[in-house]
């Protein structure tokens, strides 16, 4: 499979310390990768750096084939139009609409008239199962899976090829979690996306992730598919899927019979 994203010797240093230091990572197109790792590892920081929102100490990150230390501003925002982010707590603007949000956008590119934004931003919130009237409220009156929903419709504004998460289910009720991993694991799908993910959930990374790299000791100390994953003899691994290890482990010994 093509590769999205390409990092390699990643170094970042903060406040004397090194947060990464010989970081090398693949992303492949239309898998669904979690970044995990302990509290402070450097999870989001490596996810900004992924798409050029940050840059790293030293090391190179290639986007779409695309150095990003040797873009030119106008290949970098063409670059910025593939992909969406979606923030920790949705970082919608306060003082906008949902509509607002989700326009801003598109409003960006400078080269689409009112009428045909406000009708790719009704498509965009039906996508994510908003309803119309909900174009009209302000983010203070949305609950926190609504928060999500709208913030991933204006992720999905400018139809990336690759799309970023960042704890996408913090701060949900299991209810409202499992909803919005049931949409993110469908529209992936519908619309051919790439994924990648940084959470601490682990009923997420079950539910949607095709493979799981590990942040430790500053670098991605392993990687592969989640059964594979969830059976290494890690002290964090063990401690990151708990019972759920031994689930995988009991499937993977006994697997279903052939039909």
């Amino acid at each position: 499979m093509p590769t999205v994203i390409e990092a390699r010797g990643i170094a970042t240093r903060i406040a004397g310390k090194f947060v990464h230091r010989g970081l090398d990572l693949d992303v492949e197109r239309g898998e669904i990768l979690a970044l995990v790792g302990g509290s402070g590892s450097g999870k989001t920081t490596l996810l900004r750096h992924l798409v050029g929102l940050t840059r790293p100490s030293s090391g190179t990150v290639r986007l779409f084939g695309v150095d990003l230390a040797r873009t030119r501003r106008a290949q970098r925002l063409a670059l910025m139009r593939r992909f969406g982010l979606l923030f920790q707590n949705g970082a919608l603007f306060s003082a906008l609409t949902v509509f607002d949000n989700v326009a801003l956008p598109l409003r960006e590119l400078r080269c689409l008239d009112e009428a045909l934004i406000r009708d790719l931003v009704m498509v965009k919130l039906s996508m994510v199962e908003l309803e119309p009237r909900d174009a009209r409220l302000m983010p203070a009156e949305l609950s926190g899976g609504m928060v999500k929903r709208a913030a991933l419709a204006r992720a999905l504004a400018l139809d990336p090829e690759l799309l970023l998460l960042d704890e996408p289910t913090a701060g949900l009720d299991p209810e409202r979690a499992h909803a919005f991993v049931r949409l993110v694991r469908s529209l992936s799908h519908e619309l051919g996306l790439t994924v990648v993910m940084v959470t601490h959930d682990v009923e997420t990374v079950l539910a949607l992730a095709t493979r799981m790299a590990i942040l430790a000791q500053n670098r991605i100390v392993a990687q592969g598919p989640i059964g594979q994953m969830a059976l290494l003899d890690d002290p964090f691994v063990h401690s990151f899927f708990g019972a759920h290890r031994e689930l995988l482990h009991s499937s993977s010994m006994n697997p279903p019979a052939a039909r």
